[in-house]
């Protein structure tokens, strides 16, 4: 774990959560930093003794929200639904204002998503402006965002099981 990550980690609540299962559904797109988010997350998740996971890939960020849904939809009743689905991607500027219309679409799809589905949907996308911006938020000065996303999914499932006992 990345030495900015550890941080993170002060009362975290997120231990004794190894029967916790997590969904990733991620990117084609922008594969190579895409599958490293995915790898620090399941190192993280790992560690936390969680290997109840499912991954899904889709072609680009804006399937993201719609894969998410369907993912939930389709293991209802199951048994099998997770207790979050972290949503990977990497959406990186170009010439034209399609990276504003990607960026925007899959931000509200995923807010959409944590307002409608019972479980939370951690937002694991890089919106940056270059390739060297995105490696740096790979386990640089701003930390590894996949192991972020891991911990921020873990403190959900905790605060979801809080707040059940709770009512």
């Amino acid at each position: 774990m990345s030495e900015h990550n550890k941080s993170l980690l002060n009362d975290a609540g997120i231990l004794n959560l190894e029967d916790a299962s997590v969904v990733m559904v991620y990117t084609e797109w922008n594969d190579a930093i895409v599958n490293e988010l995915v790898a620090g997350c399941e190192k993280s998740l790992q560690q936390y003794q969680v290997n109840k996971t499912n991954k899904i890939v889709v072609p680009g960020a804006f399937e993201l929200p719609y894969a998410c849904k369907q993912y939930w939809e389709n293991t209802k009743g199951t048994g099998s639904q997770p207790g979050a689905i972290i949503a990977f991607g990497c959406v990186i500027r170009g010439e034209t204002p399609h990276f504003d219309y990607v960026c925007k679409a899959v931000t509200e799809g995923i807010l959409q998503l944590n307002l409608q589905l019972p479980v939370p949907v951690i937002f694991g996308i890089l919106t940056v402006d270059n390739e060297q911006q995105a490696l740096d938020r790979l386990g640089g000065a701003h930390g590894h965002k996949g192991e972020e996303a891991a911990i921020t999914a873990l403190k959900m499932i905790s605060l979801q099981r809080q707040l059940a006992k709770s009512f």
